[in-house]
C-alpha cells in the first residue's frame, strides 16, 4: 500500500450508477467519462490528468490524453467531480458527498476530511472573515502529511 489510499474516516460514498449520474447532470455517457468516474472511485484516491491516463492505459482503455482532459473538464464543470489545487498538478477527486481536503505541501497528497467534524471550524471561520464556503464546502487545509513529516531526510 502506498499510504495514500483512503483511511476508515474517509471511505468512499457507496457507488452511484454513473449513467444515471451523467444523466442527471446532463452528460453524455461516453466510454471515457464511465472509465474516469470508475477509475476514481475504484482508487479511492485524487488523482492528476496524467496519472488517470497512465491508469487507463495500464488497463487497456488508452484514451487519447485530450479526451482525459476534456472529460475531466466537463465532469467537474456539472460538480460530479472537484478538483483540488495543490503542490503540482491539480488533482481530481468524486463529489458524491461534501467534504473538505488536507494536501501535503511536500509531496502533493491530497485526502479527503469528513464534513461533520469540521462544522464548527467551518462556522468560525466564516463568522471571523465572513467568507462562506461555496457550493461544495470545501475548505483546503496545507501541511504535511505522516510521511513527509517524519522522513527526516526531505527537511531543508
Amino acid at each position: 500500500m502506498d499510504g495514500h489510499s483512503r483511511t476508515a474516516l474517509n471511505e468512499a460514498a457507496p457507488p452511484r450508477d454513473p449513467h444515471t449520474l451523467l444523466r442527471r447532470h446532463g452528460l453524455r455517457c461516453t466510454s471515457a467519462r464511465l472509465r474516469i468516474l470508475s477509475l476514481l472511485h475504484s482508487s479511492g484516491q485524487h488523482l492528476t490528468a496524467t496519472e488517470i491516463c497512465d491508469r487507463l492505459a495500464r488497463s487497456g482503455s488508452d484514451r487519447h490524453h485530450t479526451t482525459v482532459y476534456r472529460s475531466l473538464e466537463a465532469l467537474t464543470a456539472v460538480g460530479v467531480l472537484h478538483a483540488v489545487p495543490g503542490r503540482g498538478p491539480t488533482r481530481y477527486g468524486m463529489s458524491d458527498e461534501p467534504h473538505h481536503h488536507v494536501a501535503c505541501q511536500r509531496c502533493g497528497h491530497i485526502a479527503d476530511l469528513p464534513s461533520a467534524p469540521m462544522a464548527d471550524a467551518v462556522a468560525r471561520v466564516e463568522e471571523l472573515t465572513g467568507l462562506r464556503p461555496g457550493a461544495s464546502g470545501s475548505l483546503l487545509l496545507y501541511g504535511l502529511c505522516a510521511s513527509c513529516s517524519t522522513d527526516t531526510a526531505l527537511c531543508p
